[in-house]
């Protein structure tokens, strides 16, 4: 368990922005979107600055349920500044569940894969990636290729 959660660590310390705007969300999101009609994704996306929503989209397949899953999922993000998906697996490293663990409903907060954070060099978290619709890993993966790819042509 430990070297996933180094993994999804060094993921964060790796994936950081030198800028991040409406432009940025535009171009990760279309990018998913695109990656998730080659490829049949029934997926929501949605990207957040703050509290400003600057990109959102549902594919088909894709359900409300998918929305709030994303709310749940960015509204931890945002708590804890890490990945859901890092924080459902340090979760699990301990056995516990987010209520016991923080006192935090998980009808609020999601500790699954599939949203995260927008982190800005020397600044830190200022926004959320997130993808819901897959197996929780798969929603993760898809979020951080994306990210990778887009730093890789763009820095």
């Amino acid at each position: 368990m430990d070297e996933i959660l180094k993994k999804l660590l060094r993921e964060e310390e790796e994936l950081q922005f030198t800028s991040f705007n409406e432009d940025t969300a535009w171009q990760i999101g279309s990018q998913l979107v695109k990656e998730s009609i080659n490829n049949n994704l029934p997926i929501t996306i949605d990207i957040t600055h703050g509290e400003r929503q600057l990109f959102h989209a549902s594919r088909p397949g894709a359900t409300a349920d998918n929305d709030e899953w994303i709310k749940r999922k960015t509204r931890l993000v945002y708590r804890f500044g890490h990945s859901s998906y890092y924080m459902g697996q340090f979760l699990k490293s301990h056995g516990k569940c987010i209520e016991e663990m923080y006192l935090l409903p998980e009808s609020e907060y999601a500790p699954h894969g599939g949203c995260f954070p927008v982190i800005i060099k020397g600044s830190g978290v200022i926004g959320t990636i997130a993808v819901s619709g897959l197996a929780q890993e798969e929603d993760h993966i898809l979020v951080v290729q994306t990210i990778r790819d887009y730093l890789s042509q763009n820095n």
